[in-house]
């Protein structure tokens, strides 16, 4: 029987995928396969065209969203995802990172399941994973950090982002996503909840990316400089994404680049792929 015969007697279905942080060979196998055989890829605005080139066949549309600009409504992703899993029968959600960390993807989840569609989800690589490995400092070390937490100042209705900062102020180690634009703020925040003022923080844009940026410096220097400047963009906010990490965990990398610089700038670097 052929797809489209297929097609005509149930829906497709759909999987969630993770794309990871941006390196197209930090995808997992299964992801890989699984667009290569998409009819249809639904992707987040910041997937790269590395990536998208993995699907050849398909068709692509862009339904992410970026922090300030203009995106698409949730409520509408989960619609195009339905339609498209009733019209084809493979249907790729690829989301950047992994799925299920601050993706969303419980809300598309439950309308799959309310208008019967079948998925699946295939996890990624995180950002803070991808982030510490490429500072090469581990998240957590036994005797300094047994604990991490990945937080996001993005609220949903109702919530306030501060309930979080102020439940987790005192884990080891902290990764924000999605928060280069309140990070004075938070930094402010953090310290009125009692997290000390030296307290190591890094900074890393487009994690894994073949350019990207990191900068070091503590969370007394983080409320009194913009992420765009202590990244080396001066008054203009970083195009990519960038991951807000801090404890005890970064204080060695931070001293060896603060000793062998007399000021604290940010080092462009390239990532080469193994």
């Amino acid at each position: 029987m052929s797809r489209q015969a297929e097609q005509a007697q149930q829906p497709g279905k759909v999987w969630l995928v993770g794309a990871g942080p941006g390196a197209a060979d930090l995808l997992t196998l299964r992801a890989a396969r699984l667009l290569a055989e998409a009819d249809v890829v639904l992707h987040d605005a910041l997937i790269g065209d590395d990536v998208l080139a993995l699907a050849p066949q398909a068709r692509l549309i862009a339904v992410g969203k970026r922090c300030g600009r203009h995106s698409t409504a949730q409520r509408f992703i989960n619609q195009k995802i339905i339609h498209a899993a009733r019209t084809h029968a493979r249907v790729v959600r690829l989301k950047g990172g992994d799925p299920m960390l601050f993706g969303r993807a419980q809300e598309e989840m439950n309308a799959l399941a309310a208008a019967g569609i079948e998925y699946e989800v295939v996890p990624g690589v995180t950002a803070a994973s991808a982030a510490s490995a490429q500072l090469k400092v581990s998240l957590t070390r036994r005797g300094i950090a047994r604990s991490v937490a990945l937080l996001t100042p993005r609220a949903g209705e109702g919530e306030h982002p501060s309930q979080a900062l102020r439940a987790n102020a005192d884990t080891p180690t902290l990764a924000l996503y999605m928060a280069s634009h309140e990070s004075m703020a938070i930094a402010r925040e953090l310290m009125s909840y009692g997290r000390g003022a030296d307290t190591p923080v890094a900074l890393v844009e487009n994690a894994s990316h073949p350019a990207s940026r990191e900068a070091f410096t503590t969370l007394q220097g983080l409320s009194e400089h913009t992420v765009g400047a202590l990244l080396g963009c001066g008054d203009q906010a970083p195009e990519g994404p960038v991951l807000v990490m801090l404890g005890e965990v970064f204080r060695d990398e931070m001293q060896a680049r603060t000793s062998s610089t007399s000021s604290e700038s940010a080092r462009c670097i390239q990532v080469s792929a193994a």
